[in-house]
């Protein structure tokens, strides 16, 4: 298995045309660019958030281009530390034009949505993420297999549809930074 990793693999947010979706199924990861910003959080500190910056940046140019950028976030209930942190910082993306919502995994499970990440572009580029045992990112594999695609199409429309709107679920949750 050959996975994307790097300038091959952030090419993807370049090269779609319409949409881009994720899907994120687990509670914790490891990405040391993000990690000081995590612990700045936990302590109740004020950051800017300088490695999400890039981030926000291409964000709003492919919004502007009538690009769409979309995800749904499987939690665990209560919320980990880090999926708090990740409702927080939420705000910013979705300011910048990506619309992610939230989805018990309770919930999750009864739909029958994956376990695994992955980012559909264009409802026909399938890219699965993998993570090794630390929660940390490997790569992104591209699966070509239609019916493979289909069934990933099918789980983004059902996790769609019963997910909460990021502004909602923090409001529901009682998060404090929001």
């Amino acid at each position: 298995m050959s996975l994307l990793i790097g300038d091959d693999f952030g090419r993807l947010f370049h090269s779609f045309e319409h949409t881009a979706f994720r899907l994120e199924a687990r509670d914790r990861y490891d990405a040391d660019y993000e990690n000081e910003s995590l612990q700045k959080f936990l302590a109740g500190e004020q950051d800017d958030l300088p490695w999400m910056q890039d981030w926000l940046k291409m964000i709003r140019a492919a919004t502007s281009d009538g690009k769409r950028f979309a995800r749904v976030r499987v939690v665990s209930m209560p919320l980990t530390d880090y999926s708090r942190f990740g409702v927080w910082c939420a705000q910013f993306t979705n300011g910048a034009g990506e619309d992610i919502r939230y989805l018990e995994r309770g919930l999750a499970k009864a739909t029958g949505l994956p376990d695994h990440d992955y980012w559909l572009f264009d409802s026909r580029k399938l890219v699965r993420m993998h993570f090794d045992d630390n929660d940390a990112f490997l790569g992104g594999e591209v699966i070509e297999d239609p019916s493979e695609v289909v069934q990933h199409n099918y789980w983004r429309d059902a996790a769609w549809h019963h997910a909460v709107k990021r502004d909602d679920f923090a409001t529901e949750q009682h998060l404090k930074r929001v």
